[in-house]
C-alpha cells in the first residue's frame, strides 16, 4: 500500500476470478462497508457475469484480474468469492508485472491458487483473508473485518489464539491456504518451493478420508517434512461417510503427528468460517506456542 495513502481516499478494486456470485448485491453491501471507512470502490464486470459456473469467460476473468492487479491507482484488490476457476487462468497472468505494481491483493478458498502461484512465479506476497462475500454478509462478522483493516493499517499480522500442539518457537515463510487447492498445484509451475516454512491449511465440506488423502499426498511429495511447523485451521463442516467407522479429523491429525517430526498445531482461526484472520502469504513469520496459547506475527511492511 502506498505510503501516502492517508493523503487521499484509499481505493479497493473487487475482482471475480472464479465462480459467479449467486447474490450480486454482495458487491453493493461490500462497497457500503468500505465507504463507511472512507474508501472508494471499483468493481470488475465479471462480478456481475455468469458463464456456466464461472463469473464470465476465462478470458474476461483473466483480463480483469491482470488489469486490477497492475492498476497503481488501487490500494487493494479484493476477490469477490471463491468457488472454482482460478487455476484455469493462471497461465494467462503476468505475475512479474503484478509484482512490480505492488498492490495488496486478498482472497481465500479458490484464491489460494493465485496466492501460491504469485509466490512461486514472482516471489510475490499476498493476503489470505476475507473476500467480498465476508464484507457483504448480513451481518458481516465484525472481528474478521476489524482484524482485516487493522492488519492493513499495521502492514502486519499479530494474532493470538488457543492452539493444540507442543510448546516452541518457529520462524519461516508463512504460506498455505485451502488444502484442496494446495494439493491441486503439486507438480505444476505454480507450486512454491518453500523450505523451513510455517505451513497453514484449511478446507470445507470434505470427508475426513479426503482430507487424509490430500495430506498423505503432500507427505509423499516431501512437502510436509520440509516445514518448520504445520498449522491447521477449520475444516468444518466435515462430510460424514457411512463407512467412516469412527474415522474423523482427530484420526487424521493423530496419524500426521505420529509420522512427522515437524510439529502439527490445530486451532488457527481461519478457513470457511465467519471468524477468520488475515494472513500474509510469502513473508517471514514467527509462531510461538506456550501452555496452549499461540502467537503468530508477520510483518509485510518491507516485503
Amino acid at each position: 500500500m502506498a505510503r501516502n495513502a492517508e493523503a487521499r481516499p484509499r481505493t479497493v478494486g473487487i475482482v471475480a476470478p472464479s465462480g459467479f456470485l449467486p447474490d450480486v448485491a454482495v458487491i453493493d453491501r461490500t462497497a457500503q462497508v468500505f465507504a463507511a471507512r472512507g474508501w472508494r470502490v471499483q468493481s470488475g464486470d465479471a462480478c456481475f457475469e455468469r458463464h456456466e459456473r464461472f463469473a464470465g469467460t476465462d478470458e474476461l476473468r483473466a483480463a480483469e484480474m491482470q488489469r486490477f492487479c497492475t492498476d497503481r491507482s488501487l490500494d487493494l484488490v479484493l476477490s469477490a468469492r471463491g468457488g472454482y476457476g482460478m487455476t484455469r487462468i493462471l497461465d494467462q497472468l503476468d505475475f512479474e508485472s503484478i509484482r512490480k505494481a505492488g498492490r495488496v491483493i486478498c482472497g481465500y478458498s479458490d484464491f489460494t491458487a493465485f496466492n501460491l502461484a504469485y509466490l512461486a512465479r514472482a516471489g510475490g506476497w499476498s493476503l489470505h483473508g476475507p473476500s467480498a462475500t465476508d464484507f457483504g454478509a448480513s451481518p458481516p462478522h465484525a472481528p474478521t473485518l476489524d482484524n482485516f483493516f487493522a492488519a492493513l493499517d499495521a502492514r502486519g499480522c499479530d494474532a493470538g489464539f488457543a492452539a493444540n500442539g507442543p510448546d516452541g518457537r518457529h520462524a519461516g515463510v508463512l504460506w498455505g491456504g485451502n488444502l484442496a487447492l494446495v494439493t491441486a498445484l503439486l507438480g505444476t509451475p505454480y507450486f512454491p518451493r518453500v523450505r523451513g516454512g510455517i505451513f497453514f491449511l484449511e478446507d470445507v465440506a470434505e470427508p475426513a478420508y479426503k482430507i487424509d488423502r490430500m495430506l498423505v499426498q503432500l507427505e509423499q511429495a516431501g512437502v510436509l517434512q520440509r516445514q518448520r511447523a504445520i498449522v491447521l485451521g477449520h475444516f468444518d463442516p466435515i462430510t460424514a461417510m457411512p463407512n467412516d467407522n469412527g474415522f474423523c479429523l482427530d484420526s487424521v491429525v493423530a496419524r500426521l503427528r505420529a509420522r512427522l517430526t515437524v510439529p502439527v498445531f490445530t486451532g488457527l482461526p481461519f478457513g470457511h468460517v465467519a471468524h477468520k484472520l488475515t494472513l500474509p502469504i510469502g513473508v517471514r513469520a514467527e509462531l510461538r506456542v506456550a501452555d496452549g496459547q499461540a502467537r503468530l506475527q508477520a510483518d509485510w511492511s518491507k516485503a
